[in-house]
């Protein structure tokens, strides 16, 4: 036993000897992965080991964003015992076990907050480089509401474009167009970068109208956005249709000019008897006034 102790001892001023030339934090994370659904809350571990004192202890966590892998953001900072939250982060995140500890633990996760987490320790007088942990953080959610829209010419012959957008949903949603009315059937997608897909459809006819959906589902949930297209179609100019129009045109106008002869037969008439009686008085005018004329030639 007292060789063992004497062993134990050398060992233990062994360790001592080599932390007195080689002061350094070490650091590790319990997962370094960690994966979440929107809105719920992550802890993210960061434990260190030092041997000297903590009254100079810094923690430091940033987050690279997966949006923006160049530029990397302050999450929230512990310095001589004061402790910094970024704006970003303000009342969604806090150091769990403190000082003794740097895990935090963030709240209301949002898919924003999806990236890679380092935490930098550094405890002065050790001389050595900060111990530095990291982990990548995903938050899982379920695609927004997306917008169906759609462009071209709905005449017949004209070529039609419908798109959907969906903003937000990881993993990256599957979006699907189908016709629902009235022959359902599902619709060749291009999809057009991003999360938006797109159906072109050419040379459109009456049977191109109906009711479109666009689907958007991940492992989270499913939603939907229609259109209800119409497409319009002139009057068909067959060989028949166009003597129809022909024929009614002729009896239209067959129709008028018996109109203006009867008119002009009925103003004749009217002006023959006008004239008629007019001549009737200048000749009983003539016949009345002559006697007199006689009677008086002889006075």
């Amino acid at each position: 036993m007292s060789v063992m102790g004497c062993a134990g001892w050398k060992l233990f001023w062994v360790i001592c000897l080599v932390s007195t030339f080689f002061h350094y934090v070490r650091v590790t994370v319990r997962e370094s992965r960690v994966e979440v659904v929107r809105g719920e809350s992550a802890p993210l571990s960061c434990s260190f080991f030092t041997l000297m004192p903590l009254f100079r202890l810094s923690i430091i966590w940033t987050l690279t964003p997966l949006s923006d892998p160049d530029s990397p953001t302050q999450v929230i900072v512990y310095d001589h015992g004061q402790v910094i939250e970024s704006p970003s982060f303000m009342g969604r995140v806090g150091f769990v076990g403190m000082p003794w500890s740097a895990d935090i633990i963030l709240n209301d996760t949002r898919v924003s907050d999806a990236g890679v987490y380092r935490c930098v320790v550094s405890n002065p007088p050790e001389t050595g480089d900060p111990g530095i942990g990291e982990l990548s953080l995903t938050v899982l959610a379920p695609p927004s509401l997306p917008m169906c829209l759609w462009e071209g010419d709905t005449d017949t012959g004209g070529n039609v474009k419908l798109s959907c957008v969906v903003v937000e949903g990881f993993p990256t949603p599957q979006l699907i167009w189908e016709k629902l009315e009235p022959i359902h059937i599902i619709l060749p997608v291009n999809m057009d970068g991003g999360m938006t897909s797109s159906v072109q459809i050419s040379n459109v006819s009456a049977e191109t109208s109906g009711l479109y959906r666009c689907s958007v589902s991940n492992p989270l949930g499913t939603q939907h956005c229609y259109i209800s297209l119409s497409v319009y179609s002139p009057p068909d100019n067959t060989p028949g249709t166009l003597q129809g129009v022909l024929l009614s045109l002729s009896m239209a106008l067959l129709q008028l000019a018996l109109v203006v002869l009867v008119l002009w037969l009925r103003r004749s008439a009217r002006d023959s008897k006008w004239r008629n009686s007019r001549e009737e008085d200048e000749c009983y005018n003539e016949i009345k006034y002559t006697p007199s004329l006689i009677k008086r030639s002889f006075v």
